[in-house]
């Protein structure tokens, strides 16, 4: 009687994954995404958690927390636990990812998931350890990290276990990661806590200094995202902004460009910008020559940024590439390291207890 190997291999395949699914978790600080091996992308929700201060109860994590930040009564704190890539409240991360991870998986009888996270490259070890701990009382088996510009270069494709040098920028919510990937490493690079957090607090201050009102950060967000824009265009929009007057203390609207929101956002741009240059600065001279030719990649959701890749394109004068779905490249390539962890052991890192 003939076995057919294929089939017996993929049926235990499908027979293993209704009782135990291998997730990976882009751990951002405004967003949470999460992948499950051969699912993917089953998650995309706030990295916001809200709990009642008196049971220390979660009432809502994700989209529905994140509706609270801002509106809440005194018994009820909306929390955003991650701050510039890192674990800011352990206990409230713990939870959120307590929440996301019972939410994502099916009902398991036998084991617990092995669990990626994507961290800052600039990350330290004290970092690393909260990471770890954190996934393991969240129920993790195992627990890996990797570096989140080698996810991001895997999930738009790039070919990070070649000799050949790849730029890329990782813009996210807390931190900025620019690296220069070659052999499955990272050959230099940089990791700034300035990214869209930064931008949106540039707005808000903007605001309350030109305008003496007083906006919430949800709202310096959406005029970030709707009126937004890093480089000069024909087309200069106008947003109505409602906030509180800081004089007479009564709600009040006015009108913002564009034009202003530019302004508003230039610091932390040019912070990002002299990284980026930094950065190309450090590179060695084989690897500055494949830049020229390959160009520079973006990923992450600050990329979405309007006319941010015209900016790094006149101010490095390089080819400047946006990958399709920036926001979900770092959680895309975890999943395909999730997939085949043999192929991309060079890139990934156990934390083990000690």
């Amino acid at each position: 009687m003939a076995f057919d190997l294929k089939a017996i291999t993929k049926f235990f395949r499908v027979i293993k994954s209704q009782f135990v699914s291998d997730i990976a978790i882009d751990l951002g600080t405004c967003t949470t995404l999460i992948y499950v091996n051969d699912r993917g992308i089953v998650l995309n929700e706030p990295t916001v958690v809200a709990i009642d201060t008196r049971t220390k109860k979660c009432l809502a994590a994700g989209d529905a927390a994140k509706r609270m930040l801002g509106r809440t009564p005194g018994e009820i704190k909306a929390i955003r636990p991650m701050k510039d890539g890192v674990i800011a409240d352990f206990e409230m991360v713990e939870l959120l990812l307590r929440t996301f991870i019972e939410k994502v998986q099916k009902k398991k009888l036998f084991t617990r998931p092995r669990v990626i996270i994507c961290v800052p490259s600039g990350i330290t070890e004290v970092e690393k350890r909260a990471v770890r701990d954190s996934a393991e009382a969240a129920g993790a088996r195992e627990v890996f990290l990797v570096s989140e510009p080698i996810a991001a270069s895997i999930g738009i494709d790039l070919p990070v276990d070649s000799p050949i040098g790849n730029m890329i920028i990782d813009i996210g919510g807390g931190t900025t990661e620019i690296a220069v990937i070659a052999l499955s490493g990272i050959v230099a690079n940089n990791s700034v806590r300035t990214a869209g957090d930064e931008m949106d607090d540039a707005i808000l201050q903007y605001i309350k200094k030109n305008y003496n009102i007083i906006i919430g950060e949800q709202t310096a967000e959406q005029i970030k995202i709707e009126v937004g824009n890093a480089f000069p265009t024909i087309e200069e929009k106008t947003i109505e902004v409602r906030g509180r007057d800081l004089v007479s203390g009564i709600p009040k609207t006015i009108k913002l460009t564009s034009h202003e929101v530019r302004e508003a956002i230039q610091e932390p741009l040019s912070m990002i910008i002299e990284a980026i240059r930094l950065t190309l600065e450090k590179t060695p001279p084989e690897l500055a020559s494949d830049i020229v030719n390959s160009g520079i990649y973006m990923a992450g959701g600050g990329s979405l940024l309007k006319g941010i890749d015209t900016l790094v394109r006149e101010e490095t004068n390089l080819p400047v590439t946006i990958a399709k779905e920036p926001n979900k490249a770092v959680v895309i390539g975890a999943g395909k390291i999730l997939e085949d962890m043999s192929k991309y052991e060079k890139v990934i890192f156990q934390m083990k207890r000690e």
